[in-house]
């Protein structure tokens, strides 16, 4: 045997005992032969990445099939080898299994690839849910060498990952997947704040395990006490997983963090009851926090009995009981159920047709219908990320639906034609407006429209939840109503800006819009037009929103009195101000530093003449002189001469998860530096950040070192930097 192949063989051994070790490793000799001389970005052989997913895959206990597909899923489209050959030397199964995991042509680049992409994957998984689990190790092999990528690349791979990959391993119920998914993504997308989250961890960790300990030590008792035969052992707390609660729940990091979750794993159902019953027998249960997803079972084969219980100190512990065999299912999804059908089915191929999950039978219905693929990726997005609840149609049939869905994503689940006609609903036998939450368990029955101008309300986008329902409504307004939406909207952006006499041009530059554009969390300029031009967000909010980008109301003076054309350079007093720069060839001058970008002392500088007030002086990097550098005529040199009573405005960015008293401790750490706060703006985004801007004066430039540091070291802040522009 190939001593290469030993640690692999050793998991397989283990996992899955009657595995064709020949088939494996003749499967390796192939992919090794042709992938001889290619190398990783990290310089290792090309061969080390199909043996690694191999192995990942071999834990999960997947089949030969699996194994010997995924030590050669890259040979068809990275080598020589071609499908043909290699159905002739593995058979048709092991070809499929290739060819679904086989990416598209490396002509198609873009969202669009990427999309097709996944399209194919859903198609090929239809026919054997295999595809995708190699698909997943292959990933999570990939976000593990990630390092070796340039950083544009990591970022789009970590994202993909955490949009699809890792809420698909979710779907599938492979946590430990999932787990390890989220965290390689989490830490390179947002580094700075998971490693604020696994500093604070770190700094709890010994008084959480004390804590842990107690509470493990009691339960074990009591369930020998019953005679209930039981591992008790405490949960890993996965950082991804604390920062999606912080966000979900809106809660600090200490009420999250302190919460402890433990698991009992026992023999039986009835031990799983039984050991509940024990439990809540020493500790009194949280009312609303009990569920029971053995008796009705997850989409994803998930089961487990969920409680919270008020533990010892008072202090909340969560706890999850279920079966050994349960706790397999958890942690390794379809792949442990792929074993548990082949042991019931005895000889059966052990394989898993998606008619056995719902949710991949409704994807296939979406792959038919959507012909954008650019929009199945954002609905599949859409579809991965929410919970379900189940709801019945007057004949008592049931629907599956996202968690927060309207009756109107109930009456396109039943029929696009029922969702266009639908002006009315009854849930439970009582009239209800469309945008109403359903819960589960509700009967919900549509009233639709005989008239046939019947169709659907644009104000239906603002509070559908499911990917179909959204899609359907998209169709039905075509791209001439948003063109007409959209000149709409330039066009009252435009009024707006004329009446305040603001400069047209140079405000609806192309970047500012976008970049307000993105603020707003709209995909493009075009989108916010069209925003603008159906009525969702008026005119002068946009305008409002460039001004205070461009550096509030003085800041667009400002650069109204840089694009007027120059008086000549009239030496104007400075009067009391003394902004610490001189002007060459020209002391007198009146000059200011500009608020858009606050220049200190050792900053570079630049100067312009200004229409009546005197000259301006920017940072060299700051967005506003880029533009202005277009016109060489105007600019003057400008150099550093500060006094003793040399005032500098300093603007500080703080980027922090959020919690309650964080800003009181920011500004409390700021006036401990005797720093005067001129002005401060507060902004926490749905994804639990806190941003905040400081304007601030001060004397010496030196000392804003010590005023960053300061911030940094206040707990949750994770980012603080001087701001440009």
């Amino acid at each position: 045997m190939n001593p290469v192949l030993e640690p692999l063989f050793r998991t397989v051994k283990a996992t899955h005992p009657k595995a064709d070790l020949r088939l494996i490793e003749r499967a390796y000799e192939v992919a090794a032969y042709y992938h001889r001389g290619q190398k990783r970005k990290s310089g290792d052989p090309y061969i080390t990445h199909p043996l690694a997913v191999a192995t990942i895959l071999a834990e999960l206990g997947t089949d030969d099939e699996t194994l010997c597909a995924a030590l050669l899923h890259d040979t068809v489209e990275d080598t020589a080898y071609s499908l043909e050959e290699l159905r002739a030397d593995f058979g048709e199964n092991i070809a499929l299994l290739v060819d679904g995991v086989t990416k598209l042509d490396k002509v198609k680049f873009g969202d669009a690839a990427q999309a097709e992409t996944v399209r194919k994957m859903v198609v090929a998984m239809s026919r054997d849910i295999r595809v995708l689990i190699i698909k997943l190790a292959d990933r999570l092999h990939n976000m593990r060498t990630m390092r070796y990528l340039p950083p544009h690349k990591r970022e789009q791979k970590a994202r993909e990952t955490l949009e699809i990959f890792a809420p698909l391993a979710h779907r599938l119920g492979m946590n430990t997947i999932k787990w390890e998914l989220e965290d390689l993504a989490f830490a390179l997308l947002y580094p700075k704040r998971y490693d604020e989250i696994a500093r604070m961890v770190s700094q709890r960790a010994p008084r959480r395990d004390l804590f842990l300990q107690e509470v493990i030590e009691k339960v074990s008792a009591d369930l020998r006490e019953a005679k209930i035969r039981a591992t008790v052992k405490g949960r890993p707390k996965h950082y991804y997983s604390i920062y999606q609660k912080m966000i979900a729940r809106g809660v600090a990091f200490d009420d999250i963090y302190d919460l402890v979750g433990i698991r009992v794993l026992v023999d039986t159902v009835r031990d799983c009851y039984a050991a509940l019953g024990t439990i809540h027998a020493r500790w009194n249960p949280v009312p609303g926090r009990f569920k029971d997803y053995i008796a009705m079972p997850k989409f994803n084969m998930y089961q487990s009995l969920h409680t919270t219980v008020i533990g010892p100190e008072g202090k909340p512990v969560e706890l999850q009981i279920r079966t050994h065999a349960m706790h397999h299912r958890a942690e390794y999804g379809v792949a442990a159920h792929w074993k548990y059908k082949e042991e019931v089915s005895s000889g059966g191929t052990g394989r898993v047709k998606a008619g056995d999950m719902a949710w991949l039978r409704q994807l296939l219905d979406w792959q038919k219908e959507t012909s954008d693929p650019g929009e199945f990726l954002e609905n599949l997005r859409f579809d991965l990320s929410v919970s379900e609840v189940y709801v019945f149609t007057p004949r008592g049939q049931v629907i599956a639906l996202p968690e927060g869905a309207t009756p109107v994503d109930f009456a396109y689940a039943v029929h696009t034609e029922v969702g266009h006609r639908c002006i009315g609903a009854r849930v439970n036998g009582r009239l209800v407006p469309l945008e109403s939450r359903l819960n589960n368990g509700d009967t919900v029955e549509i009233f639709t429209s005989k008239s046939p101008d019947a169709g659907p309300s644009r104000d239906w986008l603002k509070f559908v939840k499911s990917g179909r329902a959204r899609n359907k409504i998209r169709q039905w307004f075509s791209k001439e109503r948003r063109e007409t939406a959209i000149e709409a909207g330039k066009e009252a952006i435009g009024r707006a800006m004329r009446k305040q006499g603001l400069p047209l041009q140079r405000m609806m530059s192309g970047e500012a819009l976008l970049a307000l554009a993105r603020d707003l969390r709209y995909a493009d300029v075009s989108a916010l037009y069209a925003a603008v031009g159906e009525g969702h967000i008026a005119a002068q909010t946009i305008v409002t929103k460039l001004v205070q980008s461009l550096g509030g109301v003085e800041g667009a003076e400002e650069d109204i009195a840089e694009t007027a054309v120059p008086t000549r350079l009239r030496g104007r007093r400075r009067g009391g101000s003394n902004a610490g720069v001189i002007v060459a060839g020209d002391p007198d001058v009146w000059v200011r530093l500009s608020r858009c970008c606050t220049p200190v002392p050792g900053d570079d500088i630049v100067g312009f003449v200004t229409r009546g007030h005197g000259v301006s002086v920017h940072r060299t990097n700051c967005l506003n002189a880029e533009q202005l550098k277009a016109q060489p005529d105007r600019l003057v040199e400008v150099s550093w001469s500060p006094g003793e009573d040399s005032v500098f405005l300093v603007a500080i960015q703080v980027e922090a998860l959020d919690r309650p008293r964080l800003l009181s401790d920011v500004t409390r750490s700021l006036s401990d530096h005797h720093v005067n706060i001129l002005s401060a703006s507060v902004a926490t985004s749905r994804d639990r950040v806190a941003v905040s801007r400081f304007t601030f004066e001060m004397g010496d430039p030196k000392h804003l070192g010590h005023v960053l540091k300061a911030v940094r070291n206040v707990q949750g802040v994770y980012d603080v930097y001087r701001v440009n522009s």
